[in-house]
């Protein structure tokens, strides 16, 4: 999954947190996807080794949830909100702040073992990026748990929006730029509760499902024609250029991609555009 305009989640780093535990607020119901400001996510390998299941019953799930939110609270000596997602591509996000962790984790983290959750603790709840990769390695050994198909309750795409009809851009990016190679389907994603946020996430790119969301904010008569090209230009590139791994981390944006990127004609006045424009974007 792509963040994009890059530099952002610096907004979301962590704040100062209370030493003292208490009890966790947590919630099991499936969550939206819906653009948040965290920072960088944990993607989906290609690798499927073996299969696991996933809790069956809402009770179970439940009680997982539970004792895993208590046991990340202890670790941590903080709150911690946890919501345990069937997301088919972040497997792990996260905002610290407010004297609490607010933690988004994919339902194969319920059965995890203990090196797994005190991971987690660290990369979430301390900022210890280098757990990263033990986290990688248990999110490929448990990949046949994600969901690899959509479910009929998923937002549909729709590519026509008020202002801008997306399947129109992408047809004439992917012929000019890309000589319809790329193969996609593309839509607004759902417009997310009005709220005060500190980072946007403008476009996203699913390997598995090859769509493309792009955020409902850019919708609107004020952005550009050229912007929006080259956030749909941005996310088409993601499926030339897969995420690689590097040093035990997840680089969404290799070298190659930022070459090709900046071919776009418009680099330059995009980049200009998003900088003077983004308090805009984040209150669209």
């Amino acid at each position: 999954m792509s963040l994009f305009p890059r530099g952002l989640s610096a907004a979301s780093r962590a704040s100062e947190v209370s030493s003292e535990p208490r009890a966790p607020q947590m919630s099991t119901e499936p969550v939206s996807e819906q653009p948040r400001p965290p920072p960088p996510r944990h993607r989906v390998p290609e690798e499927a080794p073996r299969m696991l299941h996933a809790p069956t019953t809402r009770e179970e799930m439940w009680t997982r949830a539970e004792s895993l939110a208590w046991r990340l609270s202890a670790e941590l000596g903080m709150p911690v909100r946890l919501a345990v997602t069937d997301n088919r591509s972040t497997m792990v996000s996260f905002r610290r702040g407010g004297n609490a962790l607010q933690l988004r984790l994919h339902h194969m983290f319920l059965d995890a073992p203990e090196p797994v959750v005190r991971a987690v603790a660290d990369y979430a709840g301390r900022g210890h990026r280098t757990a990263g990769v033990l986290l990688d390695e248990y999110i490929r050994g448990q990949q046949p748990r994600i969901r690899q198909v959509r479910r009929e309750t998923d937002a549909d795409l729709n590519p026509r929006g008020r202002c801008f009809d997306l399947q129109a851009l992408y047809n004439n990016v992917n012929a000019t730029f890309f000589e319809d190679v790329i193969q996609a389907r593309i839509g607004w994603g759902r417009l997310p509760p009005r709220r005060r946020r500190k980072s946007i996430r403008l476009g996203v790119y699913d390997h598995q499902t090859r769509e493309i969301r792009i955020h409902p904010a850019l919708d609107r008569p004020e952005v550009p024609a050229f912007f929006v090209e080259f956030i749909v230009f941005h996310e088409m590139l993601h499926q030339l250029f897969p995420s690689t791994g590097r040093g035990g981390r997840r680089v969404h944006h290799p070298r190659a991609f930022r070459e090709r990127e900046r071919t776009y004609p418009h680099y330059a006045a995009a980049l200009r555009w998003e900088r003077e424009n983004l308090g805009v974007l984040l209150r669209g």
